[in-house]
């Protein structure tokens, strides 16, 4: 049985024989060039989406974790892990995304968090639902922000994003720190308790950093209200990272008319942020599963409202924006996804060598031809230079013969060239001139053969 090296050492042979071993050099160099180039570009992209992320959720029992939870099952669908990582709220995941040590890829904040210098290296994959500011408070009710100064207001911690947005509303009702309005900062383990209790007045709660459970308690205590933001439009004008929210009587609880009237609310949306290495195949299952978790419809949200590519402080990823216009792409669309993801780093690798082979073999008859007949013609340059010193009135029968030794070096060297037949006619062409040359030279009157311009 022939081993594969001898195959292709034959192989060789033949196309040398065929070709001429100058064609097969020609073409060998191009398809090495091209490999070469391919295989760097294979290595610089590296198109081989990832198979495991991390988001960075929020506090337990909050709707960042839960919606961190769901994005988790539906990912692994395609046999990609998400890993979650519990934070404080928006304001941490937006701190631990910008942070390049951090090893989160994904997280969601909220809009205005960012502020007027968002990072550069974060980009948004979209709006994925509201996030409404609820602000709880007892005793009697209100329908001004401005009626609870000189109260005790816990506005959630410093750094939050309930913290920032509840200062940014309270400052656009005269109350600032430093008055007699007591701005309590600590972050409560049960604000429901202590609001209830009485150690505090108001309490603002975000669903980014606030468990579900302590807003359903608050939600029906008889004693404690959530305030109705009568003055929303208003809010929306001014600050222009809010949205109106509407919660419509009894949407909570039909049986129990919860709440027992319409109330209006306000909060920013809440981005999908990535930093900008995000792999265009997981921006895309990242999305989908987007649209699984908060494309339905909610109390405060329409059907397929959301995910939106809707501009905040962050801008639209290209990858995103191209998703909202036409889909996933075309391989993950039509394969599972790890085959998609192997037949994308296969394209990768073999389209860069057609783009660069095709047109360069074009090239390669010039460049075979090119090679061939500068083995020729770099011999002519040593003949004329002969020539014209052998041809000169001055040179003496010494001189004649050293020449004659010189012309013999270049006739052995040419009959060393090694050429296809089909370039005979060059090669037998230059063996005559030398011949030519040889003759004049060892001719008796060889000085008849001296140009004019040289005997003069």
């Amino acid at each position: 049985m022939t081993s594969p090296k001898i195959y292709l050492t034959r192989t060789l042979a033949r196309l040398i024989a065929f070709f001429g071993r100058g064609l097969v050099i020609s073409v060998g160099s191009i398809v090495a060039v091209c490999l070469a180039i391919s295989i760097a570009a294979f290595l610089f992209l590296n198109t081989a989406a990832p198979r495991s992320l991390t988001i960075t959720s929020g506090p337990a029992g909050s709707t960042f974790q839960r919606n961190a939870e769901k994005y988790q099952k539906i990912l692994a669908r395609d046999g990609v892990t998400l890993k979650i990582l519990p934070s404080d709220g928006s304001s941490e995941n937006l701190k631990r995304l910008a942070d390049a040590k951090a090893d989160v890829d994904i997280g969601f904040v909220l809009g205005g968090e960012a502020g007027s210098k968002p990072p550069e290296n974060l980009m948004s994959l979209g709006s994925v639902s509201y996030q409404p500011l609820m602000v709880f408070y007892r005793g009697e009710k209100r329908d001004l922000l401005s009626r609870f100064k000189g109260q005790r207001l816990n506005v959630g911690p410093a750094g939050s994003g309930t913290h920032a947005l509840a200062l940014a509303l309270l400052k656009a009702n005269g109350i600032t720190p430093g008055q007699d309005t007591v701005l309590d900062e600590t972050d409560l383990e049960d604000p429901g308790k202590e609001l209830v209790e009485g150690r505090i007045d108001v309490v603002f709660l975000m669903g980014d950093s606030t468990a579900s459970s302590v807003i359903r308690k608050l939600m029906r205590d008889g004693n404690v209200h959530l305030f109705s933001f009568v003055q929303a439009d208003a809010y929306v004008r001014r600050i222009n990272i809010l949205n109106k929210l509407h919660l419509p009587r009894g949407s909570l609880d039909l049986g129990i008319d919860l709440p027992p009237e319409d109330i209006y609310l306000v909060g920013p949306t809440v981005q999908l942020l990535a930093r900008d290495s995000l792999h265009p195949a997981l921006s895309d299952l990242l999305l989908e599963a987007a649209r699984e978790v908060h494309g339905s419809s909610s109390i405060f949200r329409k059907h397929g409202e959301f995910p939106s590519p809707k501009e905040g402080e962050f801008r639209i990823s290209p990858d995103a924006s191209r998703y909202y216009s036409t889909g996933k792409g075309f391989l993950y669309r039509t394969f599972p996804f790890w085959l998609a993801s192997l037949i994308a780093r296969t394209l990768a690798f073999m389209v860069p060598i057609v783009i660069l082979l095709v047109p360069a073999l074009k090239f390669a008859p010039m460049i075979y031809r090119w090679r061939i007949e500068s083995r020729i013609y770099r011999w002519y340059q040593a003949l004329f230079e002969l020539e014209r010193e052998g041809f000169k009135p001055s040179v003496d029968e010494a001189r004649r013969k050293e020449l004659l030794q010189q012309l013999d070096h270049i006739e052995a060297a040419v009959n060393r060239i090694v050429i296809p037949a089909s370039f005979g006619d060059l090669f037998y062409g230059l063996r005559g001139h030398i011949g030519f040359v040889r003759q004049n030279l060892t001719s008796a009157d060889w000085h008849r053969h001296v140009p004019a311009a040289e005997s003069s």
